[in-house]
């Protein structure tokens, strides 16, 4: 399969109503953040929710945190652990569990990339629109020569195969969606995610715009914003960004 986010958003333009989930067990054409290419080899998960809502759209881009809560909760559902901590980027441990979240949209397991969202979007007939929410997690196999540290459920020593994570994140979507109520329950869906924050208070840069701006990394706000709190006590609220912590945000470049 190309892309399972392409598939969906052509599914909801040709009329269908959502609430489907469209798995691959091979993508070749699948797309992260930025337009970054994300293959997904056989035996690891790509998988799309298509949902048609009848809320109000600027709550749209809040799903990928109802997505990442809800991997989260299939992870230690497949795979539980004993709380272990996490260092990030080679920097100090921080927070608690095995799997955390990253800002916006990536689940990172032990500090190292495991999984990537990406919120995809189309506007239909009478003003209504749909959103592909594309979930691709490393199972078997992970990307080498990247950036950033990656790995895979294999890799951490899991026995688990991409049908069964399927299963779980089938799941755990539902609880959180409903948690997430359209949008009115965003407040819950915040705090749980800040609970398993990567880097929360932690030394942060973020390339907004082709500048860089640094500081620490004080919260989520009320619209799941990154917030940035600079060195000289200044606050900066980010949309949308490249976000680096410890060693790499500490080296001056990002």
């Amino acid at each position: 399969m190309g892309s399972t986010n392409t598939l969906a958003l052509e599914r909801a333009r040709a009329g269908d109503p959502g609430r489907l989930w469209l798995v691959a067990k091979r993508q070749l054409s699948g797309r992260g953040r930025r337009g970054r290419a994300w293959e997904t080899p056989e035996g690891n998960l790509a998988a799309t929710l298509l949902v048609v809502p009848d809320f109000d759209i600027k709550y749209a881009a809040t799903l990928g945190f109802v997505a990442g809560l809800a991997l989260s909760d299939a992870l230690n559902a497949v795979f539980p652990n004993a709380g272990a901590r996490v260092g990030l980027d080679g920097g100090t441990l921080l927070g608690e569990g095995r799997f955390t979240l990253k800002w916006p949209n990536d689940v990172l397991a032990e500090g190292a990339k495991l999984s990537g969202i990406l919120l995809e979007s189309t506007m239909l007939e009478g003003r209504r629109f749909a959103v592909a929410i594309g979930i691709g997690v490393n199972v078997v196999a992970h990307p080498e020569g990247l950036p950033y540290p990656a790995t895979s459920l294999a890799q951490l020593g899991a026995n688990c195969d991409a049908e069964t994570l399927f299963l779980a994140l089938s799941d755990a979507w539902l609880e959180n969606e409903r948690l997430w109520n359209g949008g009115l329950g965003l407040s819950a869906i915040r705090e749980r995610w800040i609970a398993r924050a990567a880097g929360l208070g932690s030394e942060v840069a973020v390339k907004i715009e082709g500048r860089v701006v640094r500081g620490i990394f004080e919260t989520i706000d009320d619209e799941c914003r990154f917030v940035i709190r600079e060195h000289d006590g200044g606050i900066v609220t980010v949309a949308a960004g490249d976000v680096h912590f410890g060693a790499v945000a500490s080296a001056g470049s990002a």
